[in-house]
């Protein structure tokens, strides 16, 4: 019943973005050294929403409505464009992922205070304090 409040779903999907992103900049990390290697990004949270790919709109109640098929949150993973390339073709920097890092860290701790604070509303809505 509660786990279809949109509240705690965007909660939710905030979450598994912030751990998606967190392992692609990972990932880059790990590939800094590698020659040819392109920095790879997602799109922000923000985008997703406004573009409705996190499917916070039409709800269906049936498989066989609309695009009830499609998973709740298409994340995609692109090359970032304005990453500047080393002489050897990898364009990963160190500096500018771990400021990624923080980025997701703070997005993360968000999902999360949202997840909290929605709970205790409900929690002094339903009388369990």
């Amino acid at each position: 019943m509660f786990q279809n409040l949109d509240i705690f779903r965007l909660s939710h999907a905030m979450a598994v973005h912030a751990g998606t992103r967190q392992s692609v900049i990972a990932q880059n990390m790990a590939n800094a050294d590698t020659p040819g290697y392109a920095a790879r990004d997602l799109p922000a949270f923000q985008t997703l929403i406004e573009t409705d790919s996190a499917g916070f709109g039409l709800k269906t109640t049936r498989d066989t409505h609309l695009d009830a098929g499609r998973s709740p949150l298409a994340l995609q993973v692109s090359d970032r464009r304005d990453a500047a390339t080393d002489p050897n073709g990898n364009s990963v920097s160190l500096e500018t992922e771990m400021l990624h890092a923080v980025d997701v860290k703070r997005q993360h701790d968000r999902a999360i205070a949202i997840y909290k604070h929605a709970l205790g509303v409900l929690r002094a809505a339903t009388g369990r304090r």
